[in-house]
């Protein structure tokens, strides 16, 4: 057996980056990053030959960090988005790129404006570089307006007023508006086409069948979209649209037949198709462009074993950022000179964390009780062997998505920390064609639970899991399948983790947020319709708060105060069902956060509470060492559940 790795500070996988997120300019002059300035991540720039140490910060915001941000075509301004406290009503910001103010940080100005608005972003123009087209939920909050907004002075201009539940506007290379997408309260979604005189329905499909376009065609006239609508369509497919008469060809899908189509990468230089891919245990790519597919293998036997992806080019697409990456390997960015072949070191992605001490991650399937095949991934514990481990299963959220292969921080975090890590793709996980996913409909906490407890069994018999020592842990659905384990199947899990997972479906399905109403058929057909007197049944049986009684596992609870998907009644509810008969609960509660944590001191109070919590009913380890100011922060978000007990009173 191996030597087991020494035990990582926690701070090396959770704590801020130093560099992310990295962007080329548009010209090809500039790099900018994220980074923390005054301990929140902001944007930095430097030049492309400059020392990161040379960078300077372009914002100051310290309050919430910034995720993401992208570049105007221009290359004169960089706009980001920006909430409260994680509320999900977000704003559109831009900062001038050249521009200095006495500290040498130029003012982000707010562009739009509004209480309880969230701004949306349709489309950035390449024409005319200093627009782009938004949309803006003042009116109704329940539907986007469509405007046009002036990057260099924020002019907006209302363009349409939506009245007939659009949900999307489409664009072509010459940035007009062509087409749209429009939802029906029955659930079906419409594609029109738009001309300046008139409207034309091009195509309609049901909640259980989709339609994504992509790009326009290089002859601007077709569109490439991908869609599995018909009866006999069971894994998606490429396809281009004839705009004029909705008339549709297919171009391509799997060639192994084993997954949906997956994306495509089409040159805005050269407005063409370069390449396509699929992701099944690992991500495939069939290049159209035999150039660029040349350079692209001959990339990729330089790195082997690692895996590479090309990103964020520079206009003339001379430039790239180049990302090596595997299941042990975070990242490594170079930048890529496609004229000379040249690649030139930028940064590791934490680069604190010894490679060396990481696990790899083994794509496996197994059965389901009802002859599904559930493919998953399984993280070993470097050093640990493959007997008898303490267990974790993490489903994914969504649930309309899917794990894939990777580095992934959690698992490794865990690995780490002597644990198993089962991340399975449960039936309704995307990407798996479109039985595997309406094989969901309507099985929360039945069919799509028993698929993550055969997972459980089936490491159990192959001898790697300890049978009294699993437990579950997820975020948003996987928070929600975290309480269906404990109160469904109670004799499977030792402890469970909810984070911002609901409790009752009834009451979630009753709280969604206004701008989702067009998708309220869809969760009534997905999860179960409150409507009917049998959905309504149907749901409450598949509500952990309603079984509360059955739990037995000690359970940790973990809510952002300002969820606007998963509110906090969600956590106080089955909390208080808990308490009620004595059952004891940790429940951390973050007044600053939403629907998952942004900012770094809240994460590192949680995943220090988490990791205790584990080793104490799974017997992993764990650092036990904490930062002053990170327990002073977990004693802030742990919650007094006695207390609540008696505002409730």
């Amino acid at each position: 057996m191996m030597e087991i790795p020494q035990l990582l500070d926690r701070e090396l996988f959770f704590g801020e980056q130093q560099i992310s997120g990295a962007q080329i300019s548009p010209d090809g002059k500039f790099l900018t990053f994220l980074r923390p300035y005054r301990d929140t991540r902001n944007i930095w720039k430097k030049k492309l030959d400059e020392d990161f140490d040379q960078a300077r910060p372009l914002t100051n915001q310290t309050e919430r960090p910034i995720s993401s941000y992208f570049w105007s075509r221009d290359g004169k301004s960089i706009l980001y988005v920006k909430d409260q406290g994680g509320d999900e009503n977000y704003h559109i910001y831009k900062v001038a790129a050249s521009e200095k103010d006495e500290d040498g940080i130029p003012e982000s100005v707010q562009l739009t404006k509004g209480d309880q608005i969230r701004a949306f972003i349709y489309y950035v123009c390449k024409k005319d570089s200093d627009l782009i087209y938004i949309g803006l939920n003042d009116r109704d909050p329940a539907w986007h307006d469509l405007y046009s907004l002036r990057i260099s002075n924020g002019e907006l201009t209302k363009l349409r007023e939506n009245h007939e539940r659009y949900v999307s506007w489409i664009f072509d290379h010459n940035d007009q508006l062509r087409l749209a997408m429009k939802n029906q309260p029955k659930g079906n979604t419409e594609l029109w086409r738009v001309d300046e005189e008139e409207e034309t329905k091009l195509l309609e499909w049901t909640v259980l069948d989709s339609f994504n376009p992509v790009v326009f065609h290089e002859d601007n006239q077709r569109l490439y979209a991908v869609s599995n609508i018909g009866e006999e369509m069971d894994l998606s497919a490429l396809y281009l649209m004839d705009t004029s008469d909705g008339a549709m060809q297919i171009l391509e899908s799997d060639p192994e037949k084993k997954v949906d189509f997956g994306s495509l990468f089409f040159s805005d230089k050269k407005k063409e198709l370069i390449s396509t891919s699929y992701t099944d245990d690992r991500t495939r790519h069939y290049f159209k462009d035999k150039e660029f597919g040349a350079r692209y293998d001959s990339l990729l036997k330089d790195f082997a074993p690692l895996r590479i992806s090309l990103r964020s080019p520079s206009l003339d697409e001379k430039y790239w950022l180049l990302t090596t990456y595997s299941d042990v390997e975070p990242g490594v960015v170079y930048l890529y000179n496609w004229e000379t072949n040249e690649l030139q070191l930028q940064y590791h992605v934490r680069p604190e964390i010894p490679r060396e001490a990481l696990s790899t991650m083994e794509p496996i399937s197994y059965p389901s009780s009802d002859g599904l095949e559930i493919p998953a991934y399984l993280t070993l514990p470097k050093g640990y062997g493959r007997k008898n481990l303490p267990l974790l299963v993490m489903p994914h959220g969504g649930p309309w998505v899917r794990d894939f292969w990777g580095y992934n921080t959690y698992a490794q975090f865990f690995a780490n920390r002597g644990y198993a890590v089962l991340q399975p793709n449960f039936r309704i996980s995307t990407g798996y064609g479109k039985k595997f996913l309406n094989a969901g409909n309507g099985q929360w906490g039945d069919l799509m639970q028993d698929d993550l407890t055969w997972g459980v069994n089936y490491l159990i018999e192959k001898g790697i899991a300890d049978k009294n020592k699993v437990g579950i842990f997820g975020g948003s659905y996987g928070g929600y399948a975290t309480l269906a384990g404990l109160a469904f199947t109670p004799d499977v899990y030792a402890c469970g983790i909810s984070f911002v997972g609901p409790s009752s479906l009834i009451t979630l399905l009753e709280s969604i947020p206004p701008y989702w109403e067009a998708g309220r058929k869809m969760f009534h057909v997905r999860m179960g319709d409150p409507t009917t007197e049998e959905g309504k049944k149907q749901l409450i049986r598949q509500s952990p708060l309603f079984s509360a009684e059955k739990i037995k596992s000690p359970l940790m609870v973990v809510q952002g105060e300002n969820d606007p998907r998963v509110k906090k009644q969600e956590s106080d509810q089955i909390v208080l069902a808990l308490y009620e008969r004595g059952f004891p609960v940790v429940y951390l509660n973050a007044d600053d956060e939403g629907h998952g944590f942004a900012r770094p001191i809240n994460s590192m109070a949680f995943i220090a509470a988490m990791e205790e919590f584990l080793s104490h009913y799974l017997k992993g380890r764990y650092q036990q060492d904490m930062p002053a100011h990170i327990a002073k922060r977990l004693k802030e978000i742990t919650v007094a559940v006695e207390e609540m007990n008696n505002d409730k009173v």
